[in-house]
């Protein structure tokens, strides 16, 4: 049997240093629902022992809230005595601070402004919870799908859209956001992309009159929603019954995977003439 080479006994070293430096989280209390469902993704859901009440997904009921998205409890998240914690730029910064302070790490993830935002973070989070490869063909995978369809919409008419995120007061996204990457990945215009803030008058919508209004689900408000515009006869995606209610869960928790997911339906709503194509 061949003795090992020394760069092998010295890359082995390096690796088993890093590992040392930078152990494997085996207790992570997450934050966000997208960071949830990234770490499902990575095959570390059973290191999850706290996650928010905005994490809907029915394998992980049994796991302890420590509160939302922006207000959590630093008291349950250290009864839960978690190696790492990931949080978001949306999360209380008190609560992070408060929590670096008592001598636990915490992972501050900031919200994507692209796919490749969301591409980036979801390997950081593979590199965190030591499942680089994985996260990498996920990655490699979302990539690939989102190529296929950019290559399909690149060449096709732009679709007008204004996308409904919030409802009182009205709400939407700007071009500081995934969404508005997203739009445009699937052959559309985002009528607001020079919003500042995402706060939007009616009254505007009406005057950029948009070929197709995309609505969240907010439950029964969505359908409310849905029927207050349809009193705009002369808005084009009035006449031509183009007002949609999409899964806001899936759209507004980003993963690689989701992404690709809200791009394929978001795409049929824009392009119809490519079902059976993406």
């Amino acid at each position: 049997m061949k003795s090992p080479s020394k760069l092998s006994v010295l890359v082995l070293l390096g690796f088993s240093a890093a590992l040392l430096a930078h152990p494997i989280p085996k207790r992570i209390v997450s934050l966000a629902p997208s960071l949830t469902d990234s770490l499902c993704l990575l095959g570390a859901k059973e290191r999850i022992v706290g996650c928010t009440t905005y994490c809907k997904r029915e394998d992980l009921a049994h796991v302890p809230r420590v509160g939302n998205v922006r207000e959590v409890s630093v008291e349950k998240i250290v009864m839960l005595k978690p190696d790492v914690v990931l949080a978001t730029t949306l999360t209380n910064l008190k609560a992070v601070e408060k929590l670096r302070n008592m001598g636990y790490k915490v992972e501050v993830f900031p919200y994507p402004i692209s796919f490749e935002d969301i591409c980036q973070q979801f390997l950081k989070l593979g590199r965190i919870t030591g499942a680089v490869e994985k996260a990498r063909l996920i990655v490699k995978k979302a990539k690939e799908e989102v190529s296929k369809i950019t290559t399909l919409t690149k060449s096709l008419k732009k679709i007008r859209v204004f996308v409904e995120i919030g409802a009182n007061p009205l709400f939407t996204i700007t071009k500081k956001t995934y969404i508005n990457d997203l739009i445009e990945k699937a052959g559309g215009i985002n009528i607001a992309f020079d919003s500042e803030s995402g706060l939007y008058s009616r009254e505007k919508v009406v005057e950029k009159n948009p070929d197709v209004i995309i609505i969240t689900d907010m439950g029964i408000l969505s359908e409310r929603e849905k029927e207050f515009w349809m009193k705009f006869k002369e808005m084009k995606a009035v006449k031509n019954r183009r007002i949609y209610v999409v899964d806001s869960y899936k759209l507004c928790n980003p993963t690689p995977f989701s992404f690709v997911e809200s791009l394929r339906e978001i795409t049929l709503i824009l392009h119809p003439e490519l079902a059976g194509k993406i």
